[in-house]
């Protein structure tokens, strides 16, 4: 049974995380819908399942995150040298310097994410704040497409989607489905705007495993309660890939409208089912 619910969340995790609709929104409400056992450390597979979504984004954009890790060198190399201006950077350099803006206001707000986590128990606040994610995506729709490409994003461009990101840290409110909506507002091309989100996503969730890492080792379960985890990991990790691919193939023929339309439906079941419960 616990393998079974283990995977369940690694579906969960893998499929919301990239697709907009918010992946610790729908967790709690499978928790609360599927109480745990016991003996599950929430903690311990919430690591191993963004683990999971993490090596989703290193595998599906292996190419362009080496590409960013030479960039990042010869960067640090013309900063020492005193050589370096924004406008004489190749584009895998200034990606480099935009993603290292987009992801200082997650800084400050990691010491929210404490205060924030009790809303995870509330399944009538969830439903409001999904309600909230369909809105903006529904909006996003509006706005039509961008035409900067990453040699036109501005640092100031690249700020505005990490607020963006900010804001995602509460319970039903997308990550990806954030960023994506910040980098279309700045009026980023639809494909980098969502390419910039997922590779965005790589510091924000290694950051929140960091900071998780002490109580996991702290609480290390037994082998078999592991090898659970480890198979939710795992599901996490496959669910996700394909997720990406999906989202990358949506932003190029069709709309996200019908992830508005799928969370503002969630959103009024949540809140529906928390007063009559």
């Amino acid at each position: 049974m616990l393998l079974l619910k283990a995977i369940l969340l690694g579906i969960i995790q893998g499929l919301c995380e990239f697709l907009p609709v918010s992946s610790s929104g729908h967790l709690a409400l499978a928790n609360s819908l599927f109480a745990l056992p016991e003996e599950v450390d929430d903690l311990a597979l919430n690591v191993l399942l963004h683990l999971g979504t993490l090596a989703a984004v290193i595998l599906v954009f292996r190419k362009d995150i080496w590409e960013l890790i030479q960039s990042f060198f010869t960067l640090v190399k013309k900063l020492f040298s005193g050589k370096f201006r924004l406008a004489d950077c190749t584009l895998g350099e200034r990606f480099v310097v935009l993603l290292f803006i987009a992801v200082l206001p997650l800084i400050p707000a990691a010491f929210l994410s404490g205060s924030i986590e009790v809303l995870m128990g509330y399944p009538f606040i969830i439903g409001i704040i999904l309600i909230f994610n369909a809105v903006m995506l529904y909006v996003s729709e509006k706005i039509g497409r961008g035409n900067k490409n990453l040699e036109d994003v501005k640092p100031t461009n690249a700020l505005v989607v990490g607020l963006f990101q900010v804001v995602a840290i509460l319970p039903g409110l997308s990550r990806s489905g954030s960023t994506i909506t910040g980098g279309l507002i700045q009026d980023f091309d639809r494909a980098l705007a969502v390419k910039f989100s997922f590779i965005l996503s790589i510091p924000a969730i290694l950051g929140a495993t960091v900071f998780e890492m002490p109580g996991f080792f702290a609480s290390i379960p037994n082998i078999e309660t592991l090898l659970c985890y480890l198979a939710g990991a795992l599901a996490a990790m496959l669910v996700g890939i394909g997720a990406i691919k999906l989202i990358t193939w949506i932003s190029k023929h069709s709309t996200f409208r019908i992830f508005s339309y799928y969370c503002f439906a969630v959103g009024v079941l949540a809140i529906v089912w928390d007063i009559i419960a």
